[in-house]
């Protein structure tokens, strides 16, 4: 297992390189010139040209590509051109927010979509299991940002009941409130993956020999259920719960932006269209590191749980060492 993590977390060097070069890239062709955003249109075209010149924008772009590759590595993105302000700051202050909003989404998939997957599992071709396989294929497929929209047309505007922007004014039940919609609407996607993927994991698992000698043996049918089939389904649905928080934390762009919520998805929307070069590339890069690192942390936890995989990595191991 060393062995393992030591080689996966070597490979997020070349991943971690490509995803900064083609951040870097992308920014540029981008239309639009940081400068003449942040001078504003009435400033003339020689003010604009030094601005260029100071940030080092006229520069070639093989060196300019050099000069911030060397500082990433060093742990440094540079100072905003909108904000004025180092962008590691910006993203510490912002990240916690979208945290926030990710964790509490991925909990509520979680407790709901884990337990319908279950139940459709048990209850196969049943009103129960028609009505909920339904509803998570609408709830894969509806589009987030129309879901967020008819959830703040209806929730916040026609009846009034939860506010609709922002997070709050920092008392712990007002949080919560603005919490509400954002959350939920972007727990849609993960509640809906969670039960389709459960639902067919545990199919697949009741089906073996095993499960049918628990049952031989006069165990109740929820020790059957939930300690000898939902255990050994439980692996791959870890790696797809990885996987969807790791898409939350970097696809909340579009639920931000629609609900104000201050987090980094937002930040990026605004980097964007400021022309905030920096900014842009610094978020992107942090965001990419976490997703390859919760990969990683689910990669291994995977190995840990299932004794199939583990034996493998053990079984390379001491083949490699002979």
């Amino acid at each position: 297992m060393i062995k393992y993590s030591l080689k996966r977390i070597l490979q997020l060097i070349p991943t971690i390189f490509i995803v900064v070069f083609i951040v870097f890239v992308v920014t540029r062709v981008i239309p639009g010139d940081p400068a003449a955003v942040m001078l504003g249109p009435q400033a003339s075209v020689e003010a604009v040209e030094e601005l260029r010149d100071n940030l080092g924008l006229n520069d070639p772009i093989i060196e300019q590509f050099g000069r911030y590759l060397k500082d990433v590595a060093k742990g440094d993105f540079g100072d905003s051109y909108y904000y004025n302000q180092p962008v590691t700051k910006l993203i510490n202050e912002r990240f916690p927010n979208t945290l926030i909003l990710a964790i509490l989404s991925i909990i509520i998939g979680l407790l709901i979509g884990i337990p319908v997957g279950v139940i459709s599992a048990t209850k196969q071709y049943s009103v129960f299991d028609y009505t909920s396989m339904i509803l998570a294929l609408i709830g894969i497929s509806v589009p987030i940002f129309w879901l967020a929209m008819m959830a703040v047309l209806l929730f916040s505007v026609n009846l009034g009941w939860l506010p609709s922007v922002g997070m709050g004014e920092g008392s712990i039940v007002d949080i919560i409130q603005h919490l509400v919609l954002p959350s939920l609407c972007l727990a849609t996607g993960p509640t809906a993956v969670f039960a389709r993927f459960t639902r067919s994991s545990m199919l697949d698992i009741t089906k073996q020999d095993y499960i049918k000698t628990a049952r031989a043996k006069g165990l109740k049918e929820k020790l059957v259920i939930w300690k000898h089939a939902f255990k050994n389904a439980l692996p791959p649905i870890i790696t797809i719960a990885g996987m969807q928080f790791s898409q939350l934390l970097s696809g909340a762009v579009l639920t931000e932006t629609i609900f104000s919520w201050p987090g980094l998805g937002k930040l990026i929307v605004d980097a964007i269209q400021n022309r905030d070069y920096t900014l842009v590339q610094g978020s992107v890069i942090y965001v990419a590191f976490i997703y390859v690192i919760i990969n990683l942390i689910v990669d291994i936890c995977y190995a840990l749980l299932n004794p199939k995989v583990k034996a493998s990595f053990e079984g390379g191991g001491e083949g490699g060492g002979k």
